[in-house]
C-alpha cells in the first residue's frame, strides 16, 4: 500500500486508533472518508476537521452496509483503500445471564462487520489501481485475554480470514493488510488511561513508518505487540496468559 495518492474509506474512523489513522492519511495527502453510526461524532468530525469527509454507517446493519458502500462508490469513485476499523470490546463472565447478548453484540460487529464489507467492496477494489483492503485484529488473537473471550475469538477469526482472502486476492492485484494492535490507549475498554496500554499517538507514529517502509507488507506488527503475538513460538504462552489472566 502506497502511503499517499489514495482515496481511503475507514468505517469505524469516527475514534480512537480510526480517527487517528483518518488524520495521519489525510496529512500524507489521501482523501479520506470516514464513517460511523455515532452522529455527534460525525457532527463534529465536519466540523473540526478539514479534509476528511464523513458518512453515517453502522456496520452491524447488513442493509446500510451495501447501501452506503455503494454510496461512497458513487461520490468517491477513486476510493481504492478500506479499513475496516468499526470494533467493540467488552468484558465477558460466561456465569452471567447477560454474556451472550454480550457476545452476539461483538461477533456481530467485529466479525459480521467487516466480511459484509469485504463482500461490498471487493469487487469494486478490483478495479482500483493500488488497490487495499486492510483489516485490524489484535495481539490477543494470539494469546487471548480471559476477561472478553468472544473478542479474542473474533480478532483471532479476522487473522484467519486475512490469511485466505489475501491468498484469493493475491491474482486479482488487492493488497490485504491486516493490522495487529497491541493494547492502545483509547476509550476501547476504558484503557485512555491505562499506563500499561501504548499511546495512541506512539501507535500512530509507528504504524505509519511501518506502512511507509513496507508497502509490501501483509501484517503491520508494531513492536509492542510482538509480546503477544511471539509468544507461543518463544515458549512464553502459558506465563503470558496467566498474566492476562489476573486482568479485569
Amino acid at each position: 500500500m502506497k502511503i499517499s495518492g489514495n482515496t481511503v474509506f475507514i468505517p469505524g474512523g469516527t475514534s480512537g486508533i480510526g480517527l487517528g489513522l483518518a488524520r495521519r492519511l489525510r496529512d500524507a495527502g489521501n482523501t479520506v472518508v470516514v464513517a460511523g453510526r455515532r452522529v455527534d461524532l460525525l457532527a463534529e468530525i465536519a466540523r473540526d476537521e478539514p479534509g476528511i469527509e464523513s458518512i453515517l454507517l453502522d456496520t452491524t446493519d447488513p442493509a446500510a452496509v451495501v447501501s452506503v458502500s455503494r454510496e461512497v462508490q458513487h461520490r468517491w469513485p477513486e476510493t481504492n483503500v478500506v479499513i475496516a476499523m468499526a470494533g467493540v470490546m467488552r468484558f465477558e463472565d460466561v456465569r452471567t445471564p447477560g454474556f451472550l447478548e454480550t457476545a452476539e453484540t461483538t461477533v456481530t460487529t467485529n466479525l459480521l462487520g467487516p466480511i459484509r464489507l469485504l463482500a461490498a467492496w471487493t469487487g469494486f477494489l478490483q478495479s482500483r489501481p493500488g488497490a487495499a483492503f486492510v483489516t485490524v485484529s489484535s495481539g490477543l488473537a494470539s494469546v487471548p485475554l480471559p476477561a472478553t473471550p468472544t473478542y479474542n475469538a473474533t480478532k483471532a477469526a479476522i487473522h484467519s480470514i486475512s490469511e485466505s482472502v489475501r491468498v484469493q486476492l493475491a491474482p486479482t492485484g488487492v493488497q490485504v493488510i491486516e493490522l495487529v494492535p497491541p493494547a492502545v490507549r483509547t476509550t476501547l475498554l476504558g484503557q485512555q488511561d491505562d499506563p500499561s496500554a501504548m499511546p495512541l499517538d506512539e501507535y500512530l507514529d509507528e504504524t505509519m513508518a511501518l506502512l511507509e517502509a513496507q508497502p509490501d507488507a501483509h501484517e503491520i506488527l508494531v513492536e509492542r505487540v510482538r509480546f503477544l503475538r511471539d509468544a507461543e513460538a518463544e515458549g512464553r504462552y502459558d506465563d503470558v496468559l496467566a498474566m492476562l489472566s489476573g486482568r479485569h
